[in-house]
């Protein structure tokens, strides 16, 4: 058994809203030096238990396949196109032509990372998000364009993340509307701020009292509009603002809505895809002087829902693009205002174009521009970037994809314990069965789970493995129905959906447990402690990457509060925290044998702290009856990702590959 660093126990019984729940590992929430010495004795234990040869032959595929990592789109103001290239920002006249540097990050200090950018409309100031530990807070940096100075004056207030756009320009670029923190990262209080003329201050939006939601001001063109669209994975236009009339102030719009209207201010109208009476889509326009914007009879539909899922618009000079999903593949079709079909974007395949990864973050726009930019990649080929210009029949390629996987793209589905089928895709090269499989799967937040290219798990098939992609309830893929069978009360259904989804693939024989692997990031993660304490007959091994894995004590960070709040259920009811405590993976643990266990985290991640990797690890450690080994790496100056350095990403990619390539016992092959 392996020799684990000496953990101590401690007691503390928990009561939460009467229900004593023990808490043995309490001590691993603090960040004390006993902490850091115990999380570093882990990290080296993983790293080593790995050994160097895994891991450089593991750096090799990783480093190969990274190539093909998705581009960040260019953004367009003023004839020009702005973007980073390395370290530096650039700005040019074509999408992705040579340009010229605008700015080294290097200015804001040797860890600055570029959250986002956000050109002003006249092209002349550049908005910066910079982040410099990897956790994702940012603050605003401002930049003059033609000289490259970095300005005095810009706001002094910490953005907790990048999932409300960054900066909201007004259409004459005299300042913006931004969403960021009112105190302490760790307090969780955010407004919406106004900057203009050198003056930061918080911008009175209605969104109901208490709400911790996220708000992104969109602006018309015209400048005559601003909507404040409310809630990060199902937003809804809270609040309009007539800034035609000075002295005018923000008015409710829809604020009864439960389910989403996710669009963008065209002409006079609010025009989005809902899911108001149409599970799967439809798209309405809302007037913006409505009487009663709450009452979907005062809505007009442009486009009724289909067979196809709606999930969001882009408006391109007089036409709109509607991004939909044909069974998780992309589809895009070209409408007039009118909501008539004008045509359909020929992409380049069966994939999925690129996105933010929650809906309110794809409704911050920026300028407008006459063409569809866009990135695109399949679950075998990397991410190209392409350009429609509405009334042609071809596209044109702006970056060509760098990597082809050598495998196939085969499509199954498995039967849930209700008869529900649930989908997955199989990439895989040739080969014989049973062969050693790595599920990956999501299913939370209404957030999709998309047939496109990910540099890791595209390194594990060129590995010799097998990748199955499973599109479990509880996401976005296949409408508002799907996402609600596996929210709140219903949680558990989206583990049943990923049991079944393993048996499947047994019973078929594709692989065999010893054979099987299990992979998840966030609320992906919890997905795999659930995994590994309530069936770990299942696996041969279960890497859970920036998990949730503390239910009950989550509810003692104020931002998991609020997660927790919104998706799982009323910490202040005892019946909701026994119901809590029996999917929380931390308290599922009790001895037994169970699979091999790799737990990758960040020591800045802001959203699923790294003491909830620590606890859980600590506390399987104890549990584990069996040979396999129980590992944890914090990886220094790491986050939820979307702020992690690329030099810390590849390492963390490489020792999650590397511990695979030797649970699986794959054989090995050169990268590309």
């Amino acid at each position: 058994m392996t020799p684990y660093p000496p953990t101590r126990t401690v007691e503390v019984i928990a009561d939460v809203a009467g229900v004593q729940v023990p808490d043995p590992y309490r001590w691993l929430e603090e960040e004390t030096p006993e902490v850091r010495d115990w999380q570093l004795r882990q990290a080296e234990l993983a790293t080593a238990a790995i050994g160097d040869q895994d891991l450089a032959a593991a750096r090799d595929l990783i480093e190969a396949y990274d190539a093909g990592s998705r581009p960040a789109l260019p953004k367009h103001a003023a004839g020009r196109w702005f973007r980073a290239v390395g370290s530096q920002v650039v700005v040019a006249d074509r999408p992705y032509g040579d340009g010229r540097p605008v700015i080294d990050l290097a200015a804001f200090g040797g860890e600055a990372f570029l959250s986002w950018l956000a050109p002003a409309p006249d092209g002349r100031t550049l908005a910066l998000g910079i982040c410099t530990d990897g956790s994702e807070h940012n603050t605003i940096r401002l930049v003059e364009v033609d000289s490259g100075r970095v300005l005095d004056g810009a706001p002094e207030q910490v953005l907790h993340s990048a999932w409300a756009g960054g900066a909201s320009w007004l259409p004459d670029s005299s300042g913006f509307y931004f969403f960021a923190l009112t105190g302490s990262p760790q307090e969780f209080r955010q407004a919406v701020f106004l900057h203009r003329h050198g003056k930061t201050a918080v911008e009175p939006i209605p969104v109901g009292e208490g709400s911790r939601e996220y708000t992104l001001v969109q602006l018309s063109t015209d400048g005559r509009w601003a909507v404040a669209a409310h809630r990060v994975g199902s937003p809804i236009p809270v609040a309009v603002r007539d800034l035609s009339e000075p002295g005018t102030a923000w008015r409710p719009f829809v604020t009864e809505c439960q389910g989403t209207i996710a669009g963008h201010i065209v002409g006079d109208h609010y025009v989005a895809v809902t899911d108001v009476a149409a599970p799967r889509g439809r798209v309405v326009a809302i007037p913006l002087d409505a009487a009663d914007p709450d009452d979907p009879a005062g809505w007009t539909e442009l486009v009724p829902e289909g067979d196809t899922v709606l999930r969001s618009l882009t408006p391109v000079g007089e036409h709109l693009y509607l991004s939909e999903f044909d069974q998780t593949f992309a589809r895009v079709r070209i409408i007039d205002r009118s909501g008539a079909t004008t045509g359909e974007v020929p992409l380049p395949g069966r994939g999925a174009l690129g996105a933010p990864f929650f809906a309110l973050t794809a409704l911050a726009a920026g300028a407008p521009v006459d063409d569809f930019v866009f990135t695109f990649s399949t679950l075998t080929s990397s991410w190209g970037v392409y350009r429609h210009r509405p009334g042609e029949s071809e596209l044109e390629t702006l970056v060509v994809p760098a990597v082809t996987l050598d495998a196939e793209l085969e499509a199954g589905w498995a039967v849930a314990p209700d008869g529900v089928p649930i989908p997955y895709h199989v990439v895989r090269s040739a080969g014989s069965s049973p062969a050693p499989v790595l599920i990956s799967a999501y299913g939370a937040a209404n957030v999709p789970l998309l047939p496109q290219y990910q540099p890791d798990l595209a390194a594990f098939v060129a590995a010799g493995g097998v990748l199955v992609q499973a599109y479990l309830r509880g996401g976005g893929e296949f409408g508002r129905d799907w996402y609600l069978g596996a929210h709140r009360e219903k949680r558990h259904v989206r583990d049943a959906d990923l049991v079944a989804v393993a048996e499947h693939l047994i019973a078929t024989g594709l692989t065999t447990a010893d054979r099987l692997a299990l992979t998840g990031g966030s609320d992906g993660g919890l997905m795999c402690g659930v995994a590994v304490t309530t069936r770990p007959d299942l696996w041969r091994a279960v890497l859970p990457r920036a998990p949730l894995l503390d239910l009950v004590g989550g509810t003692r960070d104020p931002y998991l509060d609020f997660v927790i709040r919104k998706a799982w259920g009323d910490p202040d009811d005892p019946a909701q925290v026994r119901r809590l405590l029996g999917l929380s993976p931390y308290e599922l643990v009790r001895p037994g044998i169970f699979p091999a266990v790799y737990i990758q985290a960040g020591a800045t991640d802001p959203r699923c702290r790294p003491w909830h990797a620590r606890k859980f690890a600590a506390r399987m450690q104890a549990a584990q009856e069996g040979e396999a080994p129980i590992l944890v790496h914090v990886f220094d100056n790491a986050g939820h990702g979307a702020a992690t350095s690329h030099d810390v990403a590849v390492a963390q990619d490489t020792e999650w590959l590397a511990f695979l390539v030797r649970m699986l016992d794959l054989s090995r092959q050169g990268p590309i």
